[in-house]
């Protein structure tokens, strides 16, 4: 199928819809301070952000991977710092989920209050992401297909 029979973002009714979008905020760190040194793809999703909240999306759901956290969490690769420079671009209030999957995350984007933007934590953190990780010793952990299968259900 080539490209140009594929629907785009503009193609798609969000009015009174929640979105899920996948972004790429895989943004780089200055290692001393521990702020964004370059936000070129935040930048870079604006324009597909805004577009559906201009579109009178009922809410957005934004989810992202950063860096290569081996399915574990670390505060080194949270998108905290992710959520605070998109709250400041948008000039709107951007909720950070402390995690992408979960009763908690679930609940909270079922039915968030109308024009709400929330980021989720870094998907990575989480083995069933990439199909494989590390466990906290180190050792090569690969979760099994109903693990992965109630992660992607979960999101």
């Amino acid at each position: 199928m080539s490209l140009s029979s594929r629907q785009g973002l503009h193609d798609v009714d969000v009015s009174n819809k929640r979105v899920l979008m996948r972004v790429d905020f895989n943004v780089p760190f200055n290692k001393e301070t521990g702020e964004i040194s370059n936000d070129q793809r935040i930048l870079a999703a604006l324009p597909s952000i805004k577009h559906v909240l201009d579109n009178g999306a009922r809410s957005l759901v934004l989810m992202s991977h950063l860096g290569r956290p081996d399915g574990r969490p670390s505060d080194k690769l949270s998108l905290q710092p992710v959520a605070v420079r998109l709250e400041q671009l948008l000039k709107r209030p951007v909720t950070f989920l402390p995690d992408c999957v979960g009763a908690d995350v679930e609940k909270t984007c079922a039915c968030p209050a109308a024009g709400a933007i929330i980021l989720l934590e870094n998907l990575r953190f989480h083995a069933e992401e990439e199909g494989k990780g590390k466990d906290k010793d180190g050792n090569k952990v690969k979760p099994s297909d109903a693990d992965i299968a109630a992660f992607r259900a979960s999101l």
